[in-house]
């Protein structure tokens, strides 16, 4: 009798624990990449650089909201911040062309090494601060 409560019990809740694991998925980046993240969104965002996406030159205001569509509609793919940089801000889906950013008289360069060269200066920042702690 006792056997047959326990079983049910568990078959009850194994549609919640579903639902637990897979909303654990669908929360994208772990809190310290999430953080990097948001580091890079708003240095796009305060940049005050050209960016090029298929041609065609874009502020830092509209190429950060750019960016945050892509990285909504990727997030559950999105781990890391070098899968956010390769995912939503490295080139378009529709024609596969690579973005370009342009700092005042500056040469352009791939979007992607722009960021990843940001990322690893936060990364040292933030190691050097916790480091003092």
């Amino acid at each position: 009798m006792r056997v047959n409560f326990v079983r049910k019990v568990l078959c009850s809740l194994w549609p919640l624990v579903g639902a637990v694991l897979l909303a654990s998925l669908a929360i994208g980046a772990e809190a310290p990449e999430q953080g990097a993240i948001d580091h890079l969104l708003q240095f796009v965002e305060t940049s005050r650089c050209t960016f090029l996406r298929n041609g065609v030159e874009y502020n830092s205001k509209s190429a950060v909201n750019h960016i945050k569509k892509k990285y909504d509609y990727f997030k559950n793919q999105i781990r890391t911040a070098e899968d956010f940089i390769a995912l939503a801000a490295t080139k378009s889906e529709l024609s596969g062309r690579p973005y370009f950013v342009r700092c005042e008289k500056a040469k352009e360069v791939p979007t992607a090494t722009w960021l990843h060269e940001e990322l690893q200066q936060y990364r040292k920042t933030r190691k050097d601060t916790n480091r003092g702690s």
